[in-house]
């Protein structure tokens, strides 16, 4: 008995959708099942910088350690938990092999010096 490959059932069942398309949406599906390999993601750089300037949208210019200047954002958790960064703090960024010229903020490191921020009252969403 000899049993048809998945393009020819999808085929069959829904006669308007290309055969290519549905090549792709089988490979896509048969990648998140469990037992199966998935690719792995390209590894984030991370280095340490100091923000030197702060634009509009969360962003900030920051100076990194090895002298280049990126444009990054605030992390989401970051924001998520309203952690700011002001200019001359002392940051890690995560940066793409793919675009060294943008990156995230990620940790905001705690300078020795300066006090705890004041417990805002209130409702908080």
């Amino acid at each position: 008995m000899v049993l048809p490959n998945c393009e020819q059932v999808a085929q069959s069942r829904r006669p308007e959708i290309p055969a290519i398309l549905v090549k792709q949406l089988t490979d896509a599906t048969r990648r998140h099942r469990p037992g199966t390999r998935s690719l792995a993601k390209e590894e984030l750089l991370t280095v340490e910088g100091i923000i030197d300037e702060i634009l509009p949208d969360g962003r900030f210019g920051v100076m990194l350690d090895n002298e280049h200047r990126i444009i990054a954002y605030t992390a989401g958790k970051m924001r998520r938990f309203r952690i700011r960064s002001v200019v001359g703090d002392r940051v890690h960024v995560e940066m793409t092999p793919y675009d060294l010229s943008k990156g995230r903020v990620i940790f905001r490191e705690k300078v020795a010096g300066q006090p705890a921020g004041a417990r805002r009252r209130g409702y908080r969403r």
